[in-house]
């Protein structure tokens, strides 16, 4: 029965199609006695109408479909099928009068009824008998966290594909409604409370958390819960990670640090966002980075007219052009319109380059995203980061007011927040500059501050997995060090956010959540690895780098702090207002003494330029006027809690 064709469902229904109107006439007539004498009509009438509904399934493609996996679809077709036939059935029956005074009026009218589940039944029962056999073929039994529309289509795959090895046992959800029910014939077996319960009893070979809207809080219980008896785990992303919700079994992998740190999921205005950049020329300058490429893939969904991807390293220009070109045109534009995705190098340290490029290309749009980022490599090479981080960001500004560009966003950091360091610093400079070009333009130039990223290629997220792998141990510079951390995509998104709330001048500082201490990241890494912290692998204290702090400041002093009517999104109204007179003086001082590498007076110029700006070792770090200013009232409310440790000493 399995591996029935459509040819053999033909021949069957053409024998359907005969014997069910001499049945119906049986029916009629309360048995077969009196058969013999309706002979002849009815077998005029069994060649008429089985030939028609036979037309009517050829050309209606009940021949063409595959009933190993028959669905609610299949049994819609075949019921539209029918009453096209038997609409027919019935207008040809009356239209022959000879044929209609011979045989029962009602003839035709159960003719239908029962040739509806003589062929629907054959088809279904493919399916049916295929559900049965796959149920003996024994794989991984699997236990599904999440009774949701993520869980019940993984459910279905599990399924339909048993060539997978994934015997799906039951499930498990918090809702209590659920519980005790059955989902596509599957057990709900109780709350994450039983994980370790159902596990022992079904003999659980994998979990599977389906849950992609749960906090970090939530897949962190259930990640403790497996790895407390040791059974395996693999996870469906976030939905920051899941393309137009893409929920299959091939987006499932390994729990990873960012599942354990994800917060809710972000609610964008995607239509204030599209309607920003649909049609619009989209420039991205550091396009290949972490943040960069991130970006431009959120741009190209918003069907730019142009997106331009400015970098300076070939190959991962290359790679970002080339995984946008794969999407297709369809995604970049719409129908109709003609779309350019136009991969540029370029060194943001060299004016006339840029104004070249801006003047054929003629942007609308700027996202600068270029910088140099590694906080110990630009306290070795303070020359790199004021020509790349200030007088790059200093050229970008130029070409764009020359080129009248109306919307600019600066990705900053908050390391510029009361900086201890010399990249800080530098991008504490480049905001100035941002602030001051939003002055002489009276357009929408913009900061975005925000802290870590998951995943960035500088992350420390990458330095613990390369120690891990080596056997440890694991390196970490203080006990008390800790960081605000975001995923990539979240990061993004914001950032396209404040680009629709900017109308110039403004600093927008997004909502991080908590900070995490280096020292627990580095031992979820260890125990996502599978390994025991202690016997298997240790954590060594290095201490602090140069330039570096124990915790990272949200607040300047001076700026204003107001929530926007997106809630994870602040602003400093009054940002542009800080702007020192000196500021253009200060940055000529700067770029003579980086082009002479003279890293002391780019130290004095930046304390001149940046009186806040504290180098580690000569003060304080985190001398409390964050908690000062959170105390005026001026700080936003879902980011005012900062831990004793920002206002310790370092030792």
């Amino acid at each position: 029965m399995l591996r029935l064709r459509n040819r053999y469902f033909f021949f069957l229904d053409i024998i359907f199609l005969s014997l069910m109107p001499i049945l119906a006439l049986a029916l009629r007539l309360d048995g077969f006695v009196q058969l013999q004498r309706y002979a002849r009509p009815l077998l005029l009438f069994v060649m008429v109408f089985a030939s028609l509904k036979l037309i009517v399934f050829l050309l209606g493609g009940l021949y063409s479909r595959y009933w190993r996996y028959a669905s609610i679809e299949e049994l819609v077709l075949i019921l539209e099928l029918m009453g096209v036939a038997g609409v027919v059935e019935l207008v040809v029956f009356f239209m022959m009068p000879r044929l209609a005074q011979a045989l029962p009026r009602s003839l035709p009218f159960l003719d239908i009824l029962l040739v509806v589940p003589a062929i629907t039944l054959p088809r279904f029962s493919v399916r049916l008998l295929a559900r049965r056999r796959d149920r003996r073929v024994h794989g991984q039994r699997v236990l599904i966290i999440g009774a949701g529309d993520a869980g019940q289509l993984l459910a279905r795959e599990m399924r339909q594909n048993p060539t997978l090895g994934l015997d799906l046992v039951g499930f498990i959800d918090d809702d209590v409604q659920k519980q005790g029910l059955q989902l596509r014939g599957v057990p709900i077996l109780g709350g994450r409370q039983r994980i370790a319960e159902v596990v022992r009893d079904y003999k659980i070979q994998q979990v599977v958390i389906a849950i992609p809207s749960a906090p970090g809080r939530i897949i962190r219980s259930i990640v403790d819960a497996c790895n407390a008896i040791g059974v395996k785990q693999r996870i469906l992303p976030g939905f920051d990670e899941l393309l137009n919700s893409d929920v299959s079994l091939r987006r499932l992998r390994s729990v990873r640090i960012n599942d354990l740190l994800r917060r809710d999921p972000v609610q964008t205005d995607i239509v204030a966002v599209e309607k920003l950049l649909r049609g619009r020329r989209v420039l991205v300058t550091g396009g290949g980075g972490s943040i960069g490429s991130e970006l431009c893939r959120q741009i190209w969904r918003c069907h730019p007219a142009e997106l331009i991807l400015l970098g300076h390293g070939e190959n991962s220009i290359f790679g970002i052009y080339h995984e946008l070109r794969e999407i297709g045109p369809d995604v970049g534009a719409r129908s109709g319109e003609t779309v350019g995705l136009r991969p540029v190098i370029a060194d943001i340290r060299f004016p006339e380059r840029l104004h070249a490029v801006f003047n054929h290309y003629r942007p609308q749009i700027v996202f600068h995203a270029a910088a140099h980022k590694h906080v110990p490599l630009m306290e070795m090479n303070p020359a790199e980061a004021i020509t790349n981080n200030v007088l790059g960001t200093r050229n970008i500004l130029a070409a764009s007011l020359a080129a009248g560009v109306e919307h600019f966003v600066m990705i900053s950091t908050d390391k510029a927040v009361n900086p201890t360091s010399i990249m800080g610093a530098s991008k504490r400079a480049a905001e100035l500059l941002v602030h001051s070009a939003a002055k002489k333009s009276g357009h929408s130039y913009v900061a975005v501050r925000f802290g870590n990223v998951l995943g960035s290629r500088g992350s420390v997220v990458l330095t613990f997995q390369r120690q891990i792998a080596n056997g440890g141990p694991v390196t970490v510079t203080h006990p008390e060090m800790r960081r605000f951390f975001m995923t990539i995509p979240e990061a993004v998104q914001l950032v396209l956010q404040a680009s629709v709330l900017g109308t110039g001048g403004e600093v927008f500082l997004l909502d991080m959540g908590e900070p995490v201490k280096i020292v627990d990241l580095a031992q979820d890494l260890i125990e996502l690895s599978g390994l025991r912290l202690g016997e298997d692998i240790e954590i060594t204290f290095t201490g602090m780098r140069p330039g570096e702090k124990l915790f990272e400041e949200l607040f300047v002093n001076g700026e204003r702090y107001e929530p926007t009517r997106h809630e994870k999104i602040f602003i400093a109204a009054n940002a542009s207002q800080l702007v020192p007179d000196k500021l253009d003086r200060t940055i000529d001082a700067l770029e003579r003494a980086a082009r002479r590498n003279d890293k002391e007076a780019i130290f004095l110029g930046l304390r001149h330029l940046i009186p806040e700006f504290q180098p580690v070792g000569e003060s304080v770090v985190g001398n409390g006027r964050a908690e000062s200013q959170m105390n005026d009232g001026n700080a936003p409310t879902a980011t005012r809690s900062i831990p004793e440790v920002s206002h310790s000493r370092p030792t």
